[in-house]
């Protein structure tokens, strides 16, 4: 099982990846950095958090743990 920590460092990295493309894709669909900006910050914060409450919930599961 992995410590807290390792999924908190984890779950940074991969959402520096995440807020990247969705910063990207919003702007290249509206050109407007405000709007891009503000809403992939927005998303990062909630998704990092789901994120790391998944991640937990997974390391109690058993399921394909040989």
């Amino acid at each position: 099982m992995e410590t807290h920590l390792r999924t908190i460092y984890r779950s940074i990295t991969w959402r520096i990846i995440a807020l990247t493309t969705t910063i990207s894709i919003i702007y290249i669909v509206t050109k407007n950095w405000n709007i891009a900006l503000t809403a992939g910050l927005l998303t990062n914060l909630f998704k990092t958090i789901f994120f790391y409450i998944h991640e937990r919930i997974w390391n109690k599961i058993k399921f394909g743990i040989e």
